[in-house]
């Protein structure tokens, strides 16, 4: 039996409500299955944290991550902290000093679940988004000048490295080969014309090591207008740190909302952990009410056992959140029901029962 460590971190707003029904799920389907089986350690970072401690995270905290096989985390970003604190200091430092320079955030529309496209459905709304997740417009470089005079000049640099278009560029490729799908490249040359002529000229030179794949590229604002108009144009989409995170959560609308919104931060070589979360943020508003909806925790889940190699039970987990759509008894007030974080998680882990 192999046995996988997971560092645990709840972080703020609703992060612990849905991060304790993604480990429910987790365990019991690791003992359903009766091959892996997984130690849990959990960390108390965040905001609440930061509030005592002056920062979000121990200081040795990324060297106490890096023995795990992955990170789980609930939320991060509540009132009291800037959010330009809570994200680079946690979220985007995990990312950045553990190489997850993949994004993958699925858009996929399961049955039962609530569409705003008339017409909307499964097999229309079913891409995979790979978004580049260390550089780009995220890479913190920049210069504040003449902070608070006249002549005042902010300066956000984008950073682009052939290293990293290339090698996030040819993982949409990699993926897109084993799926036997197309690869959509979104990016915004007409207007951004060193970063995104470059991400252009990069795809096209990828792309000629895969003949055998169709490929196709959109301007950002095009794409955005087609994702609503023509959604099954999209298959496997490779974009930019930026642009990625502003379109994912355009599908996130089309595919049930930020309730079902996953997202898992890879480091594809295996050499640091891999990060798996929600992405529907901490949602301060309802935290600690017990209606947060935990099925984006549970499809992040998913999304590790597939990391580690056991897709079959992580298409389970699947099968079961869509069980669960389909059935419209057990669903969170986002979805149209009554029921608390905790029976959602409940009824998740009961219908996997009938899946092994």
């Amino acid at each position: 039996m192999e046995n996988l460590k997971i560092a645990v971190i709840p972080g703020d707003g609703i992060g612990p409500e849905v991060i304790t029904e993604g480990i429910k799920v987790l365990e019991k389907a690791a003992e359903l299955d009766g091959r892996i089986q997984f130690e849990f350690t959990q960390f108390p970072w965040g905001c609440e944290y930061y509030l005592e401690h002056g920062r979000m995270m121990d200081e040795d905290g990324i060297d106490r991550l890096r023995d795990f096989d992955a990170i789980f985390l609930g939320a991060v970003g509540y009132p009291g902290v800037p959010d330009h604190i809570s994200l680079w200091d946690l979220l985007l430092r995990i990312r950045k000093e553990f190489d997850q320079y993949v994004n993958i955030r699925p858009i996929q529309l399961l049955n039962g679940a609530p569409c705003p496209l008339k017409g909307g459905n499964k097999e229309k709304i079913d891409m995979l988004f790979i978004r580049e997740n260390s550089e780009g417009e995220y890479s913190g470089a920049g210069d504040w000048l003449f902070k608070g005079k006249p002549e005042e000049v902010v300066l956000q640099t984008g950073v682009f490295s052939r290293k990293g278009t290339e090698r996030i560029i040819r993982y949409a490729f990699e993926t897109a080969k084993e799926a036997g799908k197309t690869v959509t490249s979104i990016s915004k040359a007409n207007a951004l014309n060193y970063s995104m002529v470059f991400w252009d000229e990069v795809f096209e030179e990828v792309s000629k090591d895969y003949p055998e794949i169709q490929t196709y590229s959109y301007l950002v604002d095009a794409a955005a207008m087609h994702m609503i108009t023509d959604p099954e144009r999209f298959e496997v989409v490779v974009t930019s740190n930026l642009f990625g995170d502003i379109l994912t959560d355009v599908g996130a609308a089309l595919a049930g909302g930020m309730g079902l919104a996953a997202g898992a931060n890879i480091n594809p070589e295996r050499k640091y952990p891999s990060m798996f979360e929600p992405v529907h943020g901490s949602a301060p508003d309802i935290a600690g009410k017990g209606i947060a909806n935990p099925l984006a925790t549970v499809w992040s889940a998913s999304q590790m056992f597939d990391f580690f190699g056991y897709s079959d039970i992580g298409e389970k987990l699947l099968q079961a959140i869509e069980i669960l759509l389909e059935e419209k008894e057990v669903l969170t007030q986002d979805l149209g029901g009554i029921a608390t974080t905790s029976e959602v998680g409940d009824r998740v882990a009961q219908i996997l029962k009938g899946l092994f």
